[in-house]
């Protein structure tokens, strides 16, 4: 195997040991929200015509997993490896920046599809999803997991400890995912809120998924692909100058 793909293999492995952990669990989360939420709003709730709000609520959870787990999996394994200071004996390699990156945003998609497959399995079981146009599921999955695992790069370049890397997810990740329609459609917001929605590119990547199980969003799923897109295009820039520069990691 060539350098990339070697530190691409050992970040897989890395997560993959504790799969009941780095895996499992985050299924498990998703289930309990959509158990409760779906029980609780089923009947009150109704978003798109003819979709139950259980159905609706499964593609935003998936989205939601994919994109938690993928930023989790890049900026942990560059933390812990900082602290436990192994990190050296990557940087001992003649390993580019560009390895560096398509390695860890590598396992952080694999991680983030591998959580939300499972999310979307067991949420089968609640309501069947539809498949209006799996294109659009595939292609926002990927740039959605690929944004976040490069996110995860810089928060795991820029915390110097552990909870810098709480602060980080609880306070940017979270509640960006959170407040981006996975539970509710924004046009149910008052229209200040829709408006601060829009400028969450998190919220442009569940619509953009969701539209690829209804046919349905709030915005065009062609608007979406452009956010997302250039969203990701910034965030892996300023994660590969990061890395060439060796931002907290080379003296």
């Amino acid at each position: 195997m060539t350098g990339w793909q070697t530190l691409f293999y050992k970040e897989v492995l890395r997560f993959w040991k504790v799969s009941f952990q780095t895996v499992a669990a985050p299924v498990l989360t998703a289930v309990l929200y959509l158990l409760i939420f779906g029980h609780v709003l089923e009947d009150n709730v109704r978003v798109y015509d003819k979709v139950s709000y259980t159905a609706f609520l499964v593609p935003g959870l998936v989205m939601m997993s994919v994109l938690q787990n993928a930023f989790a999996n890049s900026s942990s394994s560059l933390i812990q490896s900082k602290i436990m200071g192994n990190l050296v004996f990557v940087l001992l390699t003649p390993l580019s920046h560009w390895s560096w990156f398509i390695a860890y945003v590598g396992s952080s998609v694999v991680r983030g599809l591998a959580v939300g497959l499972g999310v979307l399995v067991v949420g089968a079981v609640f309501a069947r999803p539809d498949f209006a146009a799996p294109l659009w599921i595939l292609v926002f999955a990927l740039l959605g997991a690929a944004m976040l695992g490069a996110l995860g790069l810089i928060a795991g370049l820029w915390a110097e400890k552990f909870d810098q890397m709480a602060a980080f997810q609880n306070f940017v990740v979270m509640p960006m995912t959170f407040l981006s329609g996975v539970f509710y459609s924004v046009h149910s917001l008052p229209e200040f809120w829709q408006g601060v929605s829009h400028l969450n590119p998190f919220f442009y990547m569940i619509d953009g998924f969701r539209h690829g199980f209804f046919g349905v969003s709030d915005v065009s799923p062609w608007l979406s692909l452009a956010v997302v897109g250039s969203a990701l295009v910034l965030v892996s820039a300023v994660a590969l100058h990061l890395l060439r520069i060796g931002y907290k990691i080379r003296s």
